[in-house]
């Protein structure tokens, strides 16, 4: 009994299993039509996000805002550039986040802004974790 496509195209909620995702890697899956990146974060990847002086950044937020508490290792945004809607590409620019070369806009490991025209931080859908290694995105 599982909803048919126009149901999922709409916005029904999807689960994902994260164990085949490796430390370092991140995968891409659509919700609602859109690009979700989720990133198994490494150790340094956490330890340069929490570094950061959040007042320095131009969408002040903190990495522990934008992830789930006991899960910090994964990272899940909307790849949408918050510019003009492009798709950034994962694990490229200058803080091994997210860079988008329609008009140089870069975010870091959590992705939040840190260079670039874009006003705002990647989006982090609604997502809850149902279990250690699956979430349910929506």
């Amino acid at each position: 009994m599982n909803p048919d496509a126009s149901t999922i195209a709409a916005g029904a909620p999807i689960e994902v299993d994260l164990s085949p995702i490796a430390e370092g890697q991140d995968i891409k899956v659509f919700w609602r039509g859109k690009p979700i990146y989720i990133s198994h974060r490494t150790k340094k990847q956490i330890d340069e996000a929490r570094s950061v002086n959040v007042a320095s950044l131009p969408d002040p937020q903190t990495d522990e805002a934008r992830v789930k508490s006991g899960h910090e290792q994964w990272l899940v945004v909307i790849g949408i550039c918050t510019h003009l809607g492009c798709i950034p590409i994962a694990h490229e620019g200058s803080y091994d986040g997210f860079f988008c070369p329609c008009h140089g806009s870069v975010y870091d490991t959590s992705g939040r802004i840190r260079q670039g025209p874009a006003p705002t931080n990647l989006a982090v859908p609604p997502y809850q974790f149902v279990s250690d290694t699956k979430i349910q995105i929506g």
